[in-house]
């Protein structure tokens, strides 16, 4: 049985651009999913961020991020390592230096149809 993942996405500052979703099971992995070859990715332009989601999902645990890529360069630009656009992570954990941990934002895919709400933060 495989399960589909609404995401409540708010807090966008612009409909510039794109929103890229990683998805992961892997703790080695989170939270830019490289090199993980069960990762699921999503570019969503970020005009029509509202109704995203991801099908198809395996019961387990997962942890998302997610980048407002603004400029459409397929990355999150960092000005001496800080985030220049915006981002965001499954159960909103509050930010401090750095990326929060994957048990921060882990959440359980159990089968039935579920929302995952992400507020996306800018620092500048």
């Amino acid at each position: 049985m495989t399960t589909r993942l609404d995401l409540g996405i708010s807090g966008l500052r612009s409909v510039e651009g794109n929103i890229l979703v990683c998805l992961t099971q892997n703790p080695k992995y989170f939270p830019d999913c490289s090199g993980d070859p069960a990762r699921r990715t999503l570019t969503i332009a970020a005009a029509r961020a509202t109704g995203a989601h991801i099908p198809d999902l395996a019961p387990g645990q997962y942890a998302l991020s997610l980048v407002h890529d603004e400029n459409g360069n397929g990355k999150l630009d960092t000005r001496l390592g800080i985030p220049r656009e915006g981002f965001g992570f499954s159960r909103n954990p509050p930010i401090r230096f750095g990326a929060p941990s994957f048990s921060a934002v882990q959440f359980l895919v159990s089968g039935a149809e579920m929302r995952q709400p992400i507020r996306v933060r800018y620092l500048f």
